[in-house]
């Protein structure tokens, strides 16, 4: 990061004038910088290769090809377009000219980021609702959840996620921008990026503040009643190996949830969006860097089909 553009952020100095937008990253001594970038930079690959994995995985064996591998896979999917929507960019703030980004770039990925986040909401409530059905409802679970039924909801929570964003974006591109050009983030986020705007920005938060309350509220609803259902059943079984199998299902999807949901939930829970803008960077690391790398190792650890399968793949079988 140029240091001319950290210190027009602390000092408040005017860097409008028509131009790029600076991300301001992570300012501090060159050897964090240096250290971040490392960490972020492995981290990225390691949710690359970790997604990949899981896909080829499912792809490769067909004892793995039912829906709930099916969603996994849709996850995965979304895990490496997540963060590489976002972990680039933020590489490019540690190293000069630092995180410059057009207003249409900007937008774009701001559009990218909130709209592959709504969508993992959705697939997170879908994936719940699939385990609902295969423990309490195991005899009719062949016959509901169906290969043509499983297309349906994942196209659904892709559809909605990018449809969900659209509004938000619109208004944010008719906004002007008649002051600092430096956004304290690693990425276009759209609270503090919208604090720059000289315009009135009520209507933005009214609307992004509703939207974000709509979808994490839904799709949070699906996934405690769910829940709700599955723990209400797995009590009920008698022993305690058929109870440790049927939590072993989805204890991995359960440790994914309330990951994805106690980080987002923070972030878009606040009462001002000018305030606390380094702590919500800071947290904004755990959902859109650390989680998604989390998320292979915690359906590969805690997943027996998935560590047989990645058993039988190492031993060329």
């Amino acid at each position: 990061m140029s240091s001319k553009y950290l210190m027009a952020w602390s000092t408040g100095q005017n860097l409008s004038t028509p131009g790029p937008f600076i991300l301001l990253g992570f300012p501090g001594p060159r050897s964090m910088r240096i250290g971040l970038f490392l960490l972020f930079l492995v981290m990225y690959l390691l949710t690359v290769a970790g997604n990949l994995a899981i896909i080829s995985l499912v792809g490769a064996h067909r004892c793995l090809q039912t829906p709930m591998y099916f969603f996994l896979c849709n996850l995965s999917f979304l895990e490496i377009w997540f963060t590489t929507a976002c972990v680039p960019k933020t590489l490019a703030t540690f190293a000069p000219p630092g995180g410059v980004i057009s207003l249409a770039g900007c937008a774009t990925q701001m559009y990218f980021v909130f709209s592959l986040g709504c969508t993992e909401y959705f697939l997170l409530a879908v994936m719940a609702y699939d385990r609902y059905l295969a423990i309490c409802l195991p005899l009719r679970y062949g016959g509901i959840m169906t290969p043509g039924l499983a297309t349906r909801l994942a196209l659904g929570s892709w559809l909605c996620g990018f449809s969900a964003i659209t509004v938000p974006a619109a208004l944010i591109a008719r906004l002007s921008f008649c002051g600092s050009r430096v956004i304290n983030h690693f990425f276009c986020d759209i609270s503090p990026w919208i604090v720059l705007s000289c315009t009135d920005t009520q209507v933005v938060e009214l609307v992004s503040f509703g939207i974000a309350f709509c979808v994490i509220l839904g799709s949070c609803g699906i996934t405690l009643v769910s829940y709700a259902y599955i723990i209400t059943t797995i009590i009920k079984i008698p022993s305690a190996q058929g109870r440790h199998r049927a939590f072993s299902t989805c204890s991995s999807h359960l440790t994914v949830v309330l990951i994805w949901y106690g980080s987002t939930i923070f972030l878009h829970v606040r009462t001002s969006v000018e305030s606390s803008l380094d702590l919500t960077k800071a947290v904004t690391v755990l959902n859109t860097i650390v989680t998604p790398v989390l998320n292979p190792f915690i359906y590969t650890l805690r997943n027996k089909d998935v560590k047989e399968a990645l058993r039988r793949t190492m031993k060329g079988k």
